[in-house]
């Protein structure tokens, strides 16, 4: 759809646009103002099943055409309170705001809020940006969900696409403010927030609203919501208040006057009293599930830091103990299908020892009875006890020392050879 260019002295046709979260309005028949709070998609968000999710979301084709409504006026000033969305639809959006500013159309944005990601987009169309000095501006890379299997030649080419966007967002920048590509790639690589004093050094804005009511700007809890002068905005899936903002319940956060439907005043601190005996009688199922949940949120962190001290004292036993053994055995005993104490591992050990040593000692006798050498007599003593050769000397060649050996090993295992 293309814009039609002004005609001089021709006023627009009385226009009034009112949607949930963006209206548009002429104004003495040559001016508009339109009011954009929601996040910019080009279609309906869903979750997995398609289910629409729960937001407050300027759709891409909706906006466009109420736009041509309004595009034969003089000026349009925008005011803004935006996280962002789509980028692709915000950029059709700056481009379609730039078209009318081509063909003779004033653009003002006043930043009564936010103009975050997307909605910062939409901002630098305008020629004109006013911010409140509490006004936040905010710039950062695209990115994108993915779901799936990817090999990496298509993460590449996500990646590819990605820079691509970024480069885009690097020229609307570039137009309004005329810093340097490199200078703006760092500042939405470092995800870049900026108040309104900052938009203006940075030459993302023009004039400070140095009168302006303070902007009560604040998240949720969870921060998935921010509350701006008392507006709830509910964030796009997967984007989170900044950390730097302050978190409130959404009551703190409403203006003065949003809750009428104020229960009756009781004369009683705290509404209408009864003891627990009345509860029960009264809503018996209600309270048994609250004492459920009661119990259910038992502390439990005294028997779980006792648990992580018994098993870092496991621990620490089996590392005094480790040099002395198989280190394969002694893994197995830290992290294995069956874990043991430093005490079962050394009696396992010894276990395994003394049945080495008893193969040992019985492989040994089986030696020495298939050699024949029991049948060697061992040599005479000599007066200090020391075993002789034949000679009477102390037995000193290695097959008289083996043969004694043999001798004392058949002794100890009480297996004497008959002769």
């Amino acid at each position: 759809m293309s814009i039609p260019a002004k005609r001089a002295g021709r006023k627009s046709p009385a226009v009034s646009i009112s949607k949930k979260v963006y209206t548009m309005a002429t104004v003495n028949g040559s001016d508009a103002e339109i009011t954009m709070y929601g996040d910019i998609y080009e279609e309906q968000p869903t979750n997995w099943w398609g289910e629409p999710i729960e937001g407050q979301y300027i759709l891409l084709n909706e906006f466009l055409e109420d736009l041509g409504q309004i595009a034969a006026c003089k000026s349009i000033t925008i005011r803004m309170n935006s996280y962002g969305g789509d980028a692709g639809a915000s950029n059709m959006i700056h481009n379609r705001l730039r078209e009318l500013a081509r063909n003779g159309t004033k653009l003002t944005c006043v930043v009564d809020g936010v103009a975050m990601s997307g909605g910062s987009l939409i901002m630098c169309a305008c020629d004109t940006v006013k911010v409140n000095p509490s006004s936040l501006i905010m710039i950062h890379k695209c990115w994108t969900f993915l779901w799936g299997g990817y090999n990496a030649d298509e993460l590449r080419e996500q990646a590819t696409q990605q820079e691509a966007w970024d480069k885009m967002q690097v020229e609307i920048y570039k137009r309004k403010t005329s810093l340097s590509d490199t200078v703006l790639s760092h500042m939405m690589a470092d995800t870049t927030y900026m108040t309104g004093r900052e938009a203006i050094d940075k030459g993302f804005a023009d004039e400070l609203i140095e009168d302006a009511e303070p902007t009560n700007i604040a998240a949720s809890a969870d921060g998935r919501s921010l509350f701006v002068n008392g507006r709830q905005m509910h964030l796009a899936p997967g984007m989170f208040a900044p950390d730097n903002i302050p978190t409130v319940t959404p009551e703190a956060s409403a203006p003065e006057g949003t809750y009428t439907n104020q229960p009756e005043d009781t004369g009683n601190e705290g509404g209408v009293s009864m003891t627990l005996e009345e509860l029960r009688a009264k809503y018996p199922d209600e309270i048994a599930q609250v004492e459920a949940a009661a119990r259910a949120s038992v502390d439990h962190t005294d028997a779980v830091n006792t648990a992580i001290q018994a098993e870092r004292a496991r621990m620490q036993e089996i590392d005094e103990v480790s040099g002395l053994l198989n280190p394969t055995d002694v893994q197995q005993a830290k992290y294995g299908d069956k874990p043991c104490t430093a005490a079962d591992l050394l009696m396992a050990a010894a276990k395994a020892a003394a049945k080495q040593g008893k193969k040992f000692l019985t492989d040994l006798q089986t030696d020495g009875e298939e050699s024949g050498a029991a049948g060697v007599p061992a040599a005479p003593a000599t007066e200090d006890g020391d075993p002789e050769d034949g000679d009477g000397k102390e037995a000193t060649t290695p097959e008289a020392r083996m043969s004694n050996a043999r001798s004392m090993v058949a002794d100890l295992l009480g297996k004497k050879k008959e002769g």
